[in-house]
């Protein structure tokens, strides 16, 4: 049986408060991390695209958000807890997950569990996600779609003429991502692994289209389009669109809003 392609993480150690016993509490030890993750699909030698693999940013970020959502008294539980934030990405197909303390004993003291993302129900969903398409002054006021992700209503203009117009219109979304980040304070996206790491920190972005779009043929480079599209990768719940123009078909279960931030939607 041909063995699936692995990424690991190995002696993270990180200080945290962890334990059930009294001398424990109210203060801080160390705490050893491994994970070992299984890949749904194996790495192609001939393929150099980050958003193809699962990122190692996901397996720090997943210890982060562990360690984030309250105190354990277990190990056990913190094990868990990894490998649910983990096998939520479609990516992973199993993790091997090991946490030991460090300062408890002579040596290393702790639990190594093994899940399956077919076979494990993964707690709590995804984070909410709102797109913004248009040239806002400022952030929704109203944040309970979820992480915000900005994006340009049209190009940087003037566009320069002849080559390919798709690949140049997509080069001045990108201009003018980079434009309207720089006039919010936040930072741009361009990869798939950007986003869900901005989307697992609840971190607002400025999405620039390019590097996504390009490999997509059949999309339009036209905002609305992509909105959508991006949304549905996503899994948007909410999305805005500040300036008034045409719309596509809405697909059910998006919730859409037309005009500015500081205006109440129709």
């Amino acid at each position: 049986m041909i063995q699936p392609d692995r990424i690991h993480l190995r002696d993270h150690v990180v200080q945290a408060e962890i334990g059930a016993f009294q001398s424990e509490r109210g203060r801080t030890q160390r705490l050893r991390f491994e994970l070992s993750v299984d890949l749904r699909d194996p790495v192609g030698a001939e393929d150099d695209d980050v958003d193809r693999i699962l990122s190692y940013d996901v397996l720090v970020q997943a210890v982060d958000a562990a360690l984030a959502d309250g105190r354990c008294n277990l190990v056990e539980t913190l094990a868990e807890r990894i490998a649910a934030e983990v096998l939520a990405d479609p990516r992973a197909a199993r993790i091997t997950v090991t946490v030991e303390k460090l300062d408890r004993g002579p040596g290393a003291l702790g639990i190594t569990i093994a899940r399956d993302a077919a076979r494990m129900a993964v707690s709590g969903q995804r984070p909410a996600v709102q797109i913004v398409v248009g040239q806002p002054d400022r952030l929704p006021d109203d944040l309970s779609g979820g992480t915000v992700v900005v994006m340009p209503d049209g190009p940087a203009r003037p566009l320069p003429c002849g080559g390919d117009p798709r690949r140049i219109a997509l080069l001045g979304f990108d201009q003018a991502a980079w434009i309207l980040a720089e006039a919010l304070g936040i930072e741009v996206a361009e990869t798939r692994t950007e986003l869900d790491a901005a989307v697992r920190a609840g971190t607002p972005v400025v999405w620039a289209p390019l590097r996504l779009a390009v490999d997509a043929p059949d999309l339009s480079a036209e905002a609305a389009p992509m909105a959508l599209w991006l949304a549905g990768r996503l899994s948007a719940t909410h999305i805005r669109f500040a300036g008034a123009g045409p719309l596509p078909d809405m697909p059910d279960g998006l919730s859409v809003k037309i005009g500015r931030m500081d205006e109440t939607a129709p």
